[in-house]
Order: structure tokens, then sequence, then C-alpha cells
């Protein structure tokens, strides 16, 4: 975070500061909920073909897990490159894309 706007956060009164927090906190459980749907949307898709049985087989399970892996690694790969970013620390591959941008 911009540190003017952590001193325009350090400013507000006490009551401003707790709203600011849940909203926050709610809008962290929402997106969290979002890449949950999203993550179980996308492996369901791609990794299960039939209904023939209660239980997925085999296959569809290393598929799902494959899937989901895949998903959660890129998810926090994306997450460290936003902290790298808001941080200022940028890595070579976001240097690399920053002088492409230019």
């Amino acid at each position: 975070m911009d540190k003017s706007m952590m001193g325009d956060i350090d400013a507000m009164p006490e009551e401003d500061k707790m709203r600011m927090s849940t909203m926050i906190d709610q809008l962290q459980v929402r997106d969290s909920l979002r890449m949950y749907n999203s993550l179980v949307e996308r492996c369901f898709v791609d990794c299960v073909d039939t209904f023939r049985r209660k239980s997925l087989d085999k296959q569809e399970e290393s598929c799902i897990r494959r899937c989901a892996e895949k998903f959660l690694k890129h998810s926090m790969r994306v997450g460290m490159r936003f902290a790298e970013l808001n941080q200022g620390t940028a890595t070579p591959d976001t240097q690399l894309i920053s002088t492409t941008q230019n």
C-alpha cells in the first residue's frame, strides 16, 4: 500500500478504521469464495466426464488433484507478483514485462 495512503488511514477516526477493516475482511472473504468456486467449477468441467457412479474414478481423482494444484500454484504466483509490484520490488520477469509495455 502507498505510504501516503497509510498516513491518511492513520488520521482517520477509530470508527472509520473499524468500518474499513470490516469492509476489507468482507472483500477478502468474497474473493476467497470466488476463487474456490472458480477452482471447483473449472476442475469439475475439465475432469469429470460421466456420472456413472456416486464417487470419482481414479482417473478423475488424479485429474482433479493436478488441476487444483495448478490452480492454487498459479493463484499464489499471481498474488506474489501483485505484492512485489505493490512493494516496488520487481523481479527479472516483471522488469521485462514493464520494459516491453513501455
